[in-house]
């Protein structure tokens, strides 16, 4: 269906009994690009950075693969292999084709060509399967080395919750982590205390997973299969949104081999995120 709200075409998953409503834009990154429980949305939008291929998506649940967060110098060597892209991958920025669909789940697949293979010289298959039950959503990702060679990755995910910035002095994150990666001062921090989501700029890695807790006693909670040992919480003064982050790996992995899922010449991985609205 067209979406007048992202002016793209959208596909809409609906549970009916908890009235949640999930919407994904193929074509602009396989992305999320609403999630709606009731009259509340769990996912902030930035639609001008939807709308524009040239900006950087700001909102929904973008797809960061092979490789999260950023590359030193935004290159990388494998062995023999080399390769170069940006930030968070490539996933995001590719058209990604519908292979299954139906009320409450879709199947989107993300495949190598020309210009992946520019950049990240594996073939692969990428399969994401969203499905949507209750107020939860599940994101199963099926990743297939296709190459003659080992393939590595690394698979995130980048959910911009909705907080108003007014909120964000009441809303709380949980978290079994003592230290974090504070990634503003490139510096390791004790977690001594409640995490300040005013500041200017909050850009924390963890190594433990955490929930987020509006303010109105209402809690984000993000999931994932044990492959997802990074978290990482972001936010900006004056937007309205908290970021809560699952990653397999920090960012340059690739380089660091830290973290790094390899994949045999033929062999496949599953892994899963689940995003819930909890009370």
């Amino acid at each position: 269906m067209f979406d007048p709200l992202t002016a793209l075409e959208t596909l809409v998953l609906r549970d009916d009994a908890a009235d949640a409503t999930v919407a994904l834009a193929p074509t602009r990154g396989g992305i999320v690009t609403r999630f709606v429980v009731g009259e509340r949305p769990v996912l902030y939008l930035d639609e001008s950075t939807l709308l524009d291929p040239g900006k950087n998506l700001r909102g929904g649940v973008p797809v960061l693969f092979p490789s999260p967060g950023a590359l030193a110098d935004e290159r990388f060597r494998y062995g023999e292999a080399t390769g170069s892209m940006k930030q968070h991958g490539f996933a995001r920025q590719r058209p990604w084709s519908v292979t299954a669909a139906d009320e409450r789940a879709a199947t989107l697949g993300l495949r190598s060509d020309e210009a992946t293979r520019a950049q990240y010289p594996w073939d692969f298959v990428l399969t994401l399967r969203y499905a949507l039950d209750g107020a939860r959503l599940r994101i199963t990702q099926r990743v297939e080395n296709h190459s003659a060679t080992a393939m590595p990755f690394a698979m995130g995910f980048h959910p911009y919750f909705f907080v108003p910035d007014g909120d964000k002095a009441r809303t709380s994150i949980t978290t079994a982590a003592t230290r974090a990666f504070d990634n503003t001062s490139k510096t390791t921090v004790a977690l001594d205390g409640p995490i300040d989501l005013t500041r200017a700029e909050l850009d924390l890695h963890l190594d433990e997973h955490a929930t987020l807790v509006l303010a109105d006693g209402h809690r984000v909670e993000v999931t994932a299969s044990p492959e997802f040992t990074r978290w990482v919480i972001w936010t900006i003064r004056g937007k309205d949104f908290v970021c809560l982050e699952p990653w397999t790996a920090p960012g340059d992995a690739l380089n660091t081999r830290e973290g790094l899922i390899v994949l045999a010449p033929g062999e496949a991985r599953e892994l899963w995120v689940e995003v819930a609205l909890t009370a």
